[in-house]
């Protein structure tokens, strides 16, 4: 039975290195809880002599020795005490004996969980790995080391991009997403979960497609019922989660918080320069490593918005639970731990829900852009994919406008996307018309576009057809689509 579900790129790349004629360095990195270590573990179990050893959270240097060199016995010697070593130059060279004893010429796989909890500062830890790598692993064609981390920046920093005895000696990379919409669907499936298409979708916009999360469903529960018994009692596994995450991805965590705390309270989009300003940082490399990290760990999106100067730099929170939290759950930490079993369900029916369903789904959508372009049948066609923003300036009577998403083709013409989240058909009526057409008309004015416009409306049940959405809409693109593999 097939115990990996989705991950068909990584598989192929993960059977390459298996079967290659050559060492391998593979660095795999993505979000905590993304399920790093499983993919490793289920693929390469029983693949060969495998070999694994995880970093432990402010753990000293000292114990994770021990726990090394205790994995070390467990796979080489039969569980039977060996010498612990003092360094980590001393445990490599221990690991490398280990190896030469065996005589069978089965693969070794060396997996190296958490890397970025095991290197701190004063261990030592990386030069011991370029000297055993560069020195003699390298040459060993049976070999395949991976290392992972959920810190993506060190893993980038360090590895991937290392300008000192690692430089270009990583192999192959991994970057591993959270599942898609029909990933996620797949996997609560083969746990016997059995939920319609809106369901999954309204549970996604709460946690994303983050399997360890999607792990804590109970079977024989709707959407409504999971994300309270989750998100909102002071056992639930969301409730806390994210301190937790916070504190093992950053070691600044504070200013992390204030960051995405900032853009959440101006409505989830926010110009470089305002950031730093809202924030009291100040312009410079430390405050462009912070929002690199937000970035390569998976919760904001820094760009462009279209027609705009590099210097009109954008960001916006992508993670779902992120944006759920700040929303939701942190302001009820402060208020009471208990929550009636229709809490969820009233505020769905609020003005405030509109706001947050809005920024979900978009951040949903985006991350969904293949299914889009793919239900557009413009596969082909695709040349740029972004967003766009109007704030008129003070005092102004222009109004202003904002694309959710852009889709811009080679065929001279462009899709502009109305991204809508609604629990029922939707219906463009005098009004919400008005206001598409004005936001088609400031777009054309202020970019100058001289491209076909075709506007796309992305929704979860599709528009009722009336003379609004005749006169107006192109295209569509509905809920299931993102359900297509």
């Amino acid at each position: 039975m097939e115990t990996i579900i989705g991950r068909n790129d990584e598989k192929k790349k993960l059977l390459n290195i298996l079967n290659s004629n050559q060492s391998e360095f593979l660095a795999i990195y993505g979000r905590r809880r993304v399920g790093k270590t499983y993919l490793i573990n289920e693929f390469f179990k029983d693949k060969g002599l495998y070999f694994e050893t995880t970093g432990q959270l402010d753990a000293k240097m000292n114990v994770q020795l021990e726990n090394f060199t205790q994995s070390l016995e467990r796979v080489f010697y039969q569980n039977i005490e060996i010498k612990r070593p003092q360094t980590w130059k001393e445990a490599f060279q221990q690991l490398k004996n280990a190896i030469d004893r065996q005589t069978n010429k089965h693969i070794i796989i060396l997996f190296f969980d958490e890397i970025p909890w095991i290197a701190t500062k004063r261990s030592g830890f990386i030069s011991a790995l370029e000297y055993f790598w560069n020195t003699w692993a390298s040459r060993q064609t049976k070999l395949k080391l991976i290392v992972c981390g959920s810190a993506s920046s060190w893993i980038l920093d360090k590895l991937i991009n290392a300008k000192g005895g690692l430089y270009n000696r990583i192999t192959q990379t991994i970057h591993l997403q959270p599942f898609t919409l029909c990933e996620s669907h797949l996997y609560l499936k083969s746990r016997g979960i059995n939920l319609n298409q809106k369901q999954i979708l309204d549970i996604y916009m709460v946690m994303g497609g983050i399997p360890h999360y999607l792990s804590q469903i109970q079977k024989g529960q709707s959407a409504t019922q999971t994300i309270n018994f989750l998100c909102f009692k002071n056992d639930g596994f969301l409730f806390s989660e994210f301190n937790r995450l916070f504190k093992s991805l950053f070691a600044h965590s504070d200013i992390h918080y204030k960051i995405i705390r900032t853009i959440v309270n101006h409505h989830n989009h926010i110009y470089r320069d305002k950031l730093i300003e809202a924030t009291g940082q100040t312009s410079g490399g430390r405050f462009n490593k912070r929002l690199q990290e937000l970035k390569e760990s998976g919760f904001i999106d820094i760009f462009i918005p279209y027609g705009k100067q590099k210097k009109d730099v954008a960001i916006k929170i992508i993670d779902e639970y992120t944006l759920f939290y700040l929303q939701w759950i942190e302001p009820m930490q402060t208020i009471s731990s208990i929550v009636t079993p229709n809490y969820w369900y009233n505020i769905s029916n609020g003005a405030a829900f509109n706001a947050w369903s809005g920024y979900a789904f978009e951040a949903i959508c985006i991350k969904h852009i293949y299914q889009i372009i793919k239900a557009l049948n413009i596969e082909n066609l695709i040349s740029g994919v972004g967003r766009w923003h109007f704030i008129p300036p003070k005092k102004s009577k222009e109004k202003g406008a904002q694309i959710d998403l852009l889709i811009e083709r080679t065929d001279d013409s462009i899709h502009v996307c109305e991204i809508k989240y609604s629990t029922n058909t939707f219906v463009i009526d005098k009004t919400y018309a008005k206001n598409l057409s004005n936001k088609i008309t400031v777009f054309e004015e202020k970019t100058k576009i001289k491209k076909h416009i075709f506007l796309t409306m992305i929704s979860t049940f599709g528009i009722q057809k009336n003379i609004w959405s005749e006169d107006l809409v192109d295209s569509e693109v509905l809920l299931k689509d993102f359900f297509m593999e």
